[in-house]
């Protein structure tokens, strides 16, 4: 593949957009390998020419007779004089040069070499995109280089994305029951279930539901279990001609290490997800708690506070009761007073008539 292809490929397929020191780092040595070639192949086109040029000036003296040269003036001392004036100053200007490109010399001329070639190849990259033949372009974004549709097919990829089936998620222990079952079938559930070790029911009919795996009949057996396969769904998903496409267990094999990493750390980030995640949950719930009792507290202490002040008013009431009570022995022997004081005016009254 050429290096444009490469920096196609990578553009592609990048889900961000990527700079040109991403690529030169990926494709330091690629570029540097194609560079070399180029000059190659310059060093021996030009070496050609010069050898072609070479014959022919040979070919054009054997035809032509040497004419005698003329005598040179003798030089006069004032061009002697002017043409040693001029040779500092050329000197001067020489070494001047050289000193500015010593002083901003790159650190790294390989790297700035392949940048370059980069940014040419980019270039032509994104001219070829730009033709009316292509419905796809090469953006610059933030930095770096992304491919995009064009504007002016806008209103049909909107169209067709609206018209595409939502992407499929799918649970470790439901990628693991489709590849039994992609490898084995047609296979019952419970040979699925002891390849995996754990009941499978469940996950094979969420694989129902996804229209990822399908029934095929019935295994002529004890019992008749169903039997179950991948659907066209399946290939579609995974992009697969056919199920022969499936990668063989040898290869399975010799990956076998790297995927039971993979497996590993997709396991610990799970198990770490549902810890942090339980954790929240406990966070949460005994701020809750918190809350509650606070409430709680705030309630009880309102209540504490109008009891009491319910047993003040009830204790002035009491004293002002006993208050009156005092007061109304007082009373009465007021009123029988003045009763007999009455009585008596009223006695001395008849006695006088």
């Amino acid at each position: 593949m050429s290096l444009k292809g490469k920096i196609e490929a990578i553009i592609y397929a990048a889900e961000e957009p990527v700079t040109v020191d991403q690529m030169a780092a990926l494709l330091r040595d690629i570029v540097l390998a194609e560079i070399a070639q180029e000059a190659s192949n310059a060093a021996a086109a030009e070496e050609t020419a010069n050898g072609e040029t070479a014959q022919a000036d040979a070919a054009a003296a054997e035809g032509t007779t040497p004419e005698p040269h003329a005598e040179s003036a003798p030089e006069t001392p004032s061009e002697v004089t002017g043409e040693a004036a001029v040779e500092p100053d050329a000197a001067t200007e020489v070494s001047a040069p050289e000193t500015t490109s010593k002083k901003k010399a790159p650190k790294d001329p390989e790297l700035t070499a392949v940048k370059a070639k980069l940014r040419t190849v980019l270039a032509e990259l994104v001219a070829d995109y730009q033709s009316d033949a292509r419905g796809l372009e090469i953006r610059q974004i933030a930095g770096g280089y992304r491919m995009a549709t064009k504007p002016e097919h806008h209103d049909v990829v909107v169209g067709f994305a609206k018209s595409l089936k939502p992407p499929i998620r799918l649970s470790l222990q439901a990628l693991e029951t489709l590849a039994v079952v992609a490898y084995k079938q047609p296979v019952t559930a419970p040979e699925v279930s002891e390849i995996r070790g754990v009941d499978s029911s469940g996950v094979i009919a969420t694989l129902l539901d996804r229209k990822l795996v399908t029934t095929a009949g019935r295994k002529q057996v004890i019992g008749r279990p169903i039997l179950y396969k991948t659907t066209k769904e399946f290939l579609l998903r995974f992009g697969l001609k056919d199920v022969n496409e499936l990668p063989s267990m040898e290869e399975f094999e010799k990956l076998g290490d790297a995927g039971q990493g993979v497996l590993f750390e997709a396991e610990q980030k799970s198990a770490g997800q549902s810890a942090s995640d339980e954790a929240a949950r406990a966070d949460d719930e005994m701020m809750a708690r918190e809350e509650d009792e606070i409430a709680l507290q705030d309630d009880v202490v309102a209540r504490a506070a109008e009891a009491s002040g319910d047993a003040n008013a009830s204790e002035d009431a009491a004293s002002a009761a006993t208050e009156e009570t005092k007061h109304e022995p007082a009373h009465a022997e007021a009123n029988s007073e003045s009763a007999a004081d009455t009585s008596e005016v009223q006695g001395s009254t008849n006695e006088n008539a």
